[in-house]
């Protein structure tokens, strides 16, 4: 069976990894200061973050159902039997549910994951889906390998702000961090896909050490059938701060970190001076 597979934008995956595996990525849409923009490679973080730095309005939007119809024909042309769309978090967007609309009128069965995490976590997944596809697995296998990563999966973030995450309603309990955000660095993670509060750090340098020190420690917890770890280490206009979380992973687990920027509608959401962490495990065959 030809299983092909799709996500959209936020899933930040680099240009070099989709061409590879041969990912699909629908876009979603940027509104900034009154212009509409499709997210992709010509319109993507910078944008945002010189719109961030001008404090101008911006707004994102889901793609509507055509454009996941369109990819999904475009898969079935290219000669796939089933796709398997991933997607960032239903909590955070409605994103899925157009993917599900689409669905319904796709020329191939598609199956639609409900990712419940954001950023690379989404990507790596995309990635793995793509991987086992092309081992020869069936749906069902690929669907079953695919949450189970997702489900050992974690993102942790360092904002910089929690007022970009507020304004878009996308904080979830780490609303209680407000009043004390001014005196405190608030760790947040991603649990049952709403951005939730982790820890509180008195200064940016232990936020950061802390970063480093639970990405290790979720590493020695996976589950026994985790083998080698997707690790990615993304941010908003934080390259030389997003270092240190990149090279204690690295050492302490001897394995690749990628290094990257978040998507410019998640950098949308979570400010200026971003810093996250995404780890999904592979399965150990």
């Amino acid at each position: 069976m030809n299983i092909a597979v799709v996500t959209d934008s936020t899933a930040s995956l680099p240009h070099e990894l989709r061409t590879e595996h041969g990912i699909v990525v629908v876009p979603l849409h940027l509104v900034v200061d009154g212009q509409e923009q499709v997210e992709g490679d010509d319109v993507g973080t910078d944008w945002v973050v010189d719109a961030l730095r001008r404090k101008v309005d911006i707004s994102t939007s889901r793609p509507a159902p055509v454009s996941f119809l369109r990819a999904y024909e475009q898969a079935a042309k290219g000669g796939a039997d089933a796709i398997i769309s991933v997607h960032l978090s239903t909590a955070m967007s409605g994103t899925a549910d157009s993917a599900r609309s689409a669905a319904l009128e796709s020329p191939v069965p598609v199956h639609v994951v409900d990712s419940r995490t954001i950023g690379m976590a989404v990507g790596f997944a995309a990635v793995s889906a793509s991987r086992d596809a092309a081992a020869g697995r069936d749906v069902d296998d690929v669907l079953e390998r695919l949450e189970r990563r997702l489900d050992a999966s974690s993102v942790r973030l360092l904002v910089h702000s929690l007022d970009r995450l507020r304004r878009g309603g996308r904080i979830g309990g780490a609303t209680a961090l407000l009043g004390s955000a001014l005196a405190v660095k608030p760790v947040l993670h991603v649990q049952d896909g709403r951005v939730e509060p982790l820890e509180r750090v008195r200064t940016a340098s232990r936020a950061i050490a802390r970063l480093q020190a639970l990405t290790v420690e979720h590493h020695d917890n996976l589950p026994e059938w985790a083998g080698d770890v997707d690790i990615a280490v993304q941010h908003v206009d934080a390259g030389e701060r997003a270092q240190g979380p990149a090279r204690t992973p690295a050492d302490a687990l001897s394995t690749k970190v990628e290094t990257t920027r978040l998507s410019a509608t998640v950098a949308s959401h979570v400010g200026l001076g971003t810093i996250g962490v995404a780890m999904v495990p592979r399965i150990a065959d």
